[in-house]
């Protein structure tokens, strides 16, 4: 089930399960994992793309060890807020995993989340070769924290 923003998301998902977190790149996946009251995000790894069924497997192994609740994936916004290529290449990833999996799928604005990653790696003084190696799980972790406020926020004013 593919949720058309956060609110539905809110609706869909259960209040106690982990959630997790995609940041969707043309080579890797960084993958993110929530507790289960889904308050803080944790970046958990990265995996590299080839197929989607390749892709798909990995991250099914991923979720079905941790009982995922729902998916928040990184929806890749140009800075004007419009959507391109990247957008559409993320979208037609939901639809497929979708077909493979029965929890509930976000989509989450990611624009600066690599940005942010890179600044924190950059203040803990990480080295470029270790930054290359966490910096796709730790935008994921960008990705799904600002999903995991927002659904605290909307499930507040409830």
């Amino acid at each position: 089930m593919i949720c058309d923003d956060i609110e539905s998301f809110a609706r869909a998902v259960p209040r106690l399960g982990a959630l997790a977190g995609l940041d969707l790149g043309t080579k890797t996946i960084g993958v993110a994992v929530s507790d289960t009251m889904q308050s803080v995000a944790s970046p958990l790894h990265t995996i590299k793309r080839s197929k989607f069924t390749q892709d798909a497997a990995a991250l099914r192994q991923a979720l079905d060890g941790r009982a995922v609740a729902g998916l928040v994936l990184g929806l890749p916004r140009n800075m004007d807020g419009t959507e391109g290529p990247r957008c559409q290449s993320t979208r037609a990833f939901a639809r497929n995993f979708a077909a493979l999996w029965d929890g509930p799928i976000a989509f989450w604005d990611e624009r600066l989340s690599t940005v942010a990653a890179e600044r924190a790696l950059l203040e803990a003084d990480t080295s470029r070769a270790r930054r290359a190696e966490v910096i796709d799980h730790v935008a994921a972790g960008y990705i799904l924290q600002g999903a995991l406020d927002r659904l605290r926020h909307i499930r507040g004013a409830a």
